[in-house]
């Protein structure tokens, strides 16, 4: 052997018990991210079998063997649920043990003295758990495109060489061996893990970094009571918009909102305007923005969109939000709306948006429960769609 095969596997221990302490660390910080827990008890079993195989490199035994490779599988089947439980947020308990049913298939032959085809196995079903753990994170390489393919490769390495360990236990062709493989491929594979786990280590804490990131970004976009845009990121997000003529913007406000917190309490009066909110969702569609402006006001922002059909966008959402709240609530909360459409000169949002509060001030004079645009107010005969006069700048 052109390498002090035991002096690699004390740097192999050594390396991934840093990689241990670093997870556990990133996890005691923030205990946001569930996935580092279970992967740094994953690595310390990794850890443990490095141990022990020294034990058994030192002082051959069928037993030793057995013990030396069980914590090993055992990790491996954590790191394949810590996989699921990165991009599914669910507990890993289950993968792991579906994983786990390795031991039972690799660790008799070896337990029995076959250490050959012992071997042969263990080396190949920590191949295969190496590879799903990759193809489970790659499931989710939306998330972070880049550092989850640098994740998957270093993976793949490290199940390539587990493999190639297999394949060269099976070129010799010896059921029972007269002592611990000592071959290229070996070599190989504890350099592999050597230079891997590092790695592995290093963009599992990026990526850890990088979902905070999301969530920080999340949090100062969103509303927190209705999980809608709020009135900042609404126009962050259409500062990119041209706001032309097929541009519109519909402004909601729940009537009379004040009596439902004043008779029924602020608690119910929140879950109505999550009930709004879902209302809004049930009929958002592709390239539709959806925010919360304030108190009891909601923004809608629609592409490629005439009068008649933003009209009947507006009464679609009212009509869903009375009756979900009629049903859930026992009582009736109707709102109002106000519809503008953009400029064809593409002028700012802001100005849309205005617009569209001028027509919600028509809305509220009329009568409230009914949506206006342009001057047409929906539930109105075309008879009377003519009595219609622009209402002073205040709303009742």
């Amino acid at each position: 052997m052109l390498l002090d095969y035991s002096s690699l596997l004390v740097s192999a221990g050594f390396s991934t018990l840093c990689v241990t302490a670093l997870f556990f660390g990133a996890w005691v910080s923030t205990r946001s991210d569930g996935f580092l827990l279970t992967c740094s008890i994953a690595v310390a079993f990794i850890v443990g079998t490095l141990a022990l195989y020294r034990f058994y490199f030192i002082e051959p035994t069928p037993a030793r063997l057995a013990m030396a490779f069980a914590p090993m599988l055992a990790g491996l089947s954590l790191l394949y649920g810590a996989a699921h439980q990165f991009r599914r947020r669910i507990s890993p308990i289950r993968p792991a043990l579906l994983g786990a049913l390795t031991l039972p298939i690799a660790l008799p032959p070896a337990a029995l003295g076959y250490d050959g085809i012992g071997l042969g196995l263990i080396n190949l079903c920590a191949g295969g758990l190496l590879i799903a753990t990759a193809r489970e994170y790659w499931k989710g390489r939306r998330e972070a495109r880049i550092a989850i393919a640098g994740l998957c490769l270093f993976y793949l390495l490290v199940a390539v060489s587990f493999l190639l360990c297999t394949l060269a236990l099976a070129i010799e062709g010896n059921a029972v061996l007269t002592g611990p493989p000592s071959n290229w491929a070996e070599d190989l594979n504890i350099l592999t893990v050597i230079v891997a786990v590092p790695g592995i280590g290093a963009i599992t804490l990026a990526l850890k970094q990088a979902r905070l990131a999301q969530a920080h970004k999340h949090d100062a976009m969103t509303d927190p009571l209705t999980g809608l845009l709020n009135r900042r990121a609404l126009f962050d997000m259409v500062e990119a918009m041209a706001m032309g003529s097929e541009m519109a913007v519909i402004v909601f406000d729940l009537d009379r909102f004040k009596v439902v917190n004043d008779t029924y309490g602020h608690a119910v009066g929140d879950r109505v305007l999550v009930h709004f909110a879902r209302a809004l969702r049930q009929h958002l569609r592709k390239g539709q923005l959806a925010a919360r402006l304030g108190g009891e006001e909601f923004a809608l922002v629609l592409s490629d969109t005439g009068p008649d059909t933003a009209l009947a966008h507006a009464e679609a959402v009212r009509a869903s939000f009375t009756k979900s709240v009629q049903a859930a609530k026992g009582f009736t909360c109707t709102v109002s709306a106000g519809i503008a459409f953009g400029r064809t000169d593409a002028g700012p949002f802001e100005a849309t948006l205005n617009a569209a509060d001028q027509m919600l001030y028509r809305a509220k004079r009329s009568g409230r429960d009914r949506a206006v645009v342009d001057g047409l107010v929906s539930g109105w005969p075309e008879s009377q769609q003519a009595l219609f006069t622009q209402p002073s700048s205040s709303r009742p």
